[in-house]
């Protein structure tokens, strides 16, 4: 496959969930054609099987659309959920008494109780807690606790369904971020070489360490993704950044937890301090809610798309708009065209971000990604191309500028996979280590035929080349070159 970056070369990359909506091989291939990047397997739903079937039509989709696509497994985590009701949805109204009981059977639910999947919950909560039902939609006070039983009065009712989240506000809940089902899915990771795995509730940086523990010892090599989600992740922020690969905010259960108001500083805070420590943002949920139904999104979509590119976000994604939606490939087409209409504008042009207090780089490839993107600032540079292995060097260029092209040449197809989820890079197929034996001049034509086979640059474009002294050794990027696009 000859990985073909888009034409636009839109900077922010795009997300996008497979389910129902998805399972035609050529609805997947057409969104992938008008932007997917990266393919969102949900293991809340369904079975292993299920995404063992969609991963291979994910892959299918990718030969036939010519197109590099990463995959990112979303672990289900311990989501707190009722049971569900004997005679269908329930109507809780305000000032009404309702029980959540953890003995109760799961389809036995009333209008004056239902069960909970959640066993502790007596545990976790005590009388005058908030707890919140159905995405925050359903507010109800604990007024008393037993060993098996939640008593609570309805402060704000609404209809209630089967198998809806629960939530304590302020968090609180102490339920392990891995489950049983998780660890499945890990080993289901590891056996199919997914690249990215998300890990969902996140406390603390212990949290991701034992997920890669178990990935690692599975045999897998995917990098770590934190969901921000809870109210005890934001109080660990730092500790999770440094600990994960990637970071997502994960704004639904976020914004139950934390309370609304606040989520709009929390997003910008979370994109701000995972870009200062190189890590990769994904910005999530409801982002093109109304797609779901509608053919086009509404204007506060489109202002929150913009918003979080503006912001610095390498992706943003799409849920239940791709998965289960009406309209899963216009609502790619529209998110693309928000994004490239929002870089239009220099503020999405993250600038040289701020050393830290000693003045350091921690490493070669840091000072050269410095040193790189300073010079293309003051330079008419046509394109950034690394050779590279592990895409550690592309990743850190994208941290610090964002808007000139960076081209990840590499033999690796886990890395050029890897990289379709950072800002303003993009994966290109190109084994260094073939032409090994020949000169450096000879190098430099391969990489110009490529460029030029591939309508990147034109001929006497400047590029600035970085790689290292040994070719195809992780980890040894070195050194940058300023080089003219030419075949003489």
């Amino acid at each position: 496959m000859a990985d073909k970056p888009s034409v636009q070369l839109r900077r922010a990359k795009i997300v996008a969930t497979v389910g129902p909506a998805t399972d035609e091989i050529g609805v997947l291939t057409q969104m992938m054609h008008a932007g997917v990047d990266v393919v969102r397997l949900n293991a809340s739903h369904g079975t292993v099987e299920d995404r063992r079937r969609r991963l291979a039509m994910v892959r299918e989709a990718a030969q036939r659309a010519d197109r590099c696509i990463g995959v990112l497994l979303d672990l289900g985590g311990p989501k707190i959920r009722i049971e569900g009701f004997r005679d269908g949805p329930v109507m809780l109204k305000e000032g009404a008494p309702f029980t959540l009981d953890t003995e109760l059977d799961s389809k036995a639910g009333t209008v004056e109780r239902v069960g909970v999947a959640y066993p502790d919950l007596p545990r976790d909560v005590e009388s005058g807690d908030t707890l919140l039902l159905n995405d925050g939609q359903i507010v109800v006070d604990v007024t008393n606790v037993t060993a098996t039983t939640v008593e609570t009065r309805v402060r704000v009712g609404g209809e209630l369904s089967d198998r809806k989240g629960l939530n304590r506000q302020g968090g609180g809940i102490s339920a392990p971020a891995l489950s049983a089902r998780d660890r499945e899915d890990i080993r289901f990771a590891a056996e199919e070489g997914i690249d990215y795995v998300a890990v969902s509730f996140v406390r603390d940086a212990d949290d991701i360490e034992e997920a890669r523990t178990l990935l690692r010892a599975a045999g897998g090599d995917g990098r770590l993704v934190a969901k921000i989600e809870r109210h005890e992740a934001v109080d660990n922020l730092t500790q999770i950044i440094e600990a994960a690969d990637v970071v997502m905010v994960a704004r639904g259960d976020l914004g139950v937890e934390m309370g609304y108001a606040e989520l709009t500083g929390l997003q910008k805070t979370i994109i701000q301090e995972s870009r200062n420590r190189n890590r990769v943002v994904i910005t999530a949920t409801q982002m093109m809610e109304s797609m779901i139904h509608n053919p086009v999104p509404t204007r506060a979509e489109v202002s929150d798309v913009s918003n979080a590119v503006m912001d610095g976000t390498d992706a943003v994604m799409l849920s239940a708009e791709t998965a289960a939606g009406r309209y899963p490939v216009k609502a790619v087409e529209a998110m693309a065209q928000v994004i490239v209409g929002a870089e239009k504008y220099q503020l999405t042009h993250p600038r040289s971000r701020q050393r830290s207090a000693e003045g350091e780089f921690k490493g070669s490839e840091e000072a050269i990604a410095m040193a790189v993107t300073y010079t293309a600032n003051h330079m008419k540079v046509r394109a950034i191309v690394a050779l590279t292995e592990s895409g550690a060097t592309p990743l850190l260029m994208s941290r610090i500028r964002s808007d000139i092209p960076v081209y990840a040449f590499t033999r690796h197809e886990a890395t050029r996979r890897r990289v379709t989820l950072y800002r303003g890079v993009y994966p290109v197929i190109f084994d260094v280590t073939a032409g090994s034996s020949t000169s450096t001049e000879e190098l430099y034509r391969a990489l110009f035929l490529r460029l030029l086979e591939l309508r990147l640059v034109k001929k006497r474009d400047l590029v600035i080349l970085t790689k290292g002294e040994l070719s195809g050794v992780q980890g040894g990027t070195n050194s940058m070159q300023i080089l003219k696009v030419t075949l003489d």
